[in-house]
């Protein structure tokens, strides 16, 4: 049987030792409750009206699965308007996001007076860039256009021109500039981790169907600019260039690597391997394809005491690094997630136009990718022979 006296004693003993904790309890919350200074060095998210505006030109599948969605991660940058040629999609999609300003291509050229678009992003197939860039220059706006850059280096010229001649900022959408994964890879190259650089191989291709609308147009010259060089090539060509930062190209070789009667290359080249030579004397192979099954997307970098495979290397959203060497086992190496990519990318040239500085990825990266991609096609014709660049 219980002491109720007892009972009771322990119950007050408790209680008035809980006192003080109650009382300094009440002092934190009266603390909190009175609010604290802002935290030092804390980026503050910029206000909606801080952002600067974009306008999306071309709603094509990737526009839709990848640009747009980027946009909702996005710090710097908000979507404010569509242009397109299919009035109900561009309202449709505007309902989704938020957008309440829609342009087609018959009065493209209205944006001039449109103060709520501050940057253009073209994401329409590779012949019409440089029209549709151009254009977007003159009417006063920034532009960050895809890859490749245009159909040929004298578009790119122009391009650029216009960018200039408007005082305007130009970039190229080489997204994987901004991609985690390649970022890491490219600062353990810059750090030493490899050693001297003395090789570099990359792989990118898939195999094209015609029949199917995404593909389609990339077998048509006058879209698609040239072939598979121009489509996924490009990404092994410009992320090689950009691992090596500072070592330029001298010389080039190639030879077409595809099937001559396959009815899908009727306009455009299916397939070409190449062999890139810097000023250092580094090697880069390289292989773009439309006849490669499953979707390959492959880089290596061979160093003097490691190296660094990525495979895949440049996708969407599942990009790899394994490292081997270097005093260590062979090791999966992750670097985030791959999808920040597009946000960082829009974010990133926002910044740039904002501030008045050149984009990471400018408009003078895609004609020099599109001089060495002419360049390969010269060596190609001429069965192989090296041009000096």
């Amino acid at each position: 049987m219980t002491d109720r006296t007892e009972f009771t004693r322990r119950r007050l003993l408790a209680a008035a030792g809980a006192a003080p904790l109650a009382l300094a309890a009440g002092r934190v919350l009266a603390q909190v409750a009175e609010g604290q200074p802002m935290p030092a060095g804390v980026e503050l998210p910029p206000l909606p009206g801080e952002r600067m505006r974009w306008a999306i030109v071309g709603l094509g599948s990737f526009a839709i699965g990848q640009v747009i969605p980027g946009f909702g991660e996005a710090r710097q940058s908000r979507m404010t308007a569509f242009v397109s040629g299919n009035p109900a999609k561009a309202r449709d999609l505007g309902a989704r996001h938020g957008v309440s300003r829609f342009y087609d291509y018959a009065d493209y050229d209205t944006m001039r007076g449109d103060d709520e678009i501050d940057c253009v992003y073209i994401v329409l197939p590779v012949g019409l860039h440089a029209e549709y860039t151009v254009r977007a220059l003159e009417a006063g706006k920034h532009v960050l256009c895809e890859k490749p850059m245009a159909s040929t280096s004298a578009e790119c010229e122009r391009m650029i021109a216009a960018a200039r001649a408007n005082d305007r900022q130009l970039g190229v959408a080489y997204r994987v500039h901004f991609e985690p994964t390649n970022r890491e890879a490219k600062r353990r190259i810059a750090a030493g981790e490899l050693g001297a650089i003395r090789h570099v191989q990359c792989d990118h291709g898939f195999n094209a169907n015609p029949r199917f609308p995404p593909h389609k147009w990339r077998l048509e010259k006058a879209l698609a600019g040239g072939g598979s060089m121009f489509d996924i090539g490009v990404y092994g060509l410009n992320t090689s260039l950009m691992m090596l930062e500072g070592d330029a190209p001298v010389a080039v070789s190639a030879v077409y690597a595809y099937p001559r009667d396959d009815a899908r290359f009727a306009e455009v080249e299916g397939g070409i391997d190449w062999r890139l030579t810097t000023a250092s004397g580094v090697n880069l192979t390289g292989s773009s394809s439309y006849c490669y099954s499953p979707y390959v997307s492959r880089q290596r970098y061979f160093g003097a005491s490691a190296s660094i495979e990525m495979q895949p290397a440049t996708t969407y959203d599942d990009n790899n690094l394994v490292m081997e060497g270097g005093g260590g086992p062979r090791r999966e190496i992750g670097a985030g997630n791959p999808m920040t990519q597009f946000a960082a990318q829009v974010d990133g040239f926002s910044e740039a136009a904002r501030a008045g500085r050149a984009h990471l990825t400018p408009g003078e990266m895609g004609l020099r990718d599109l001089r060495l991609i002419e360049a390969m096609y010269r060596s190609a014709d001429a069965g192989g022979a090296v041009v000096e660049l």
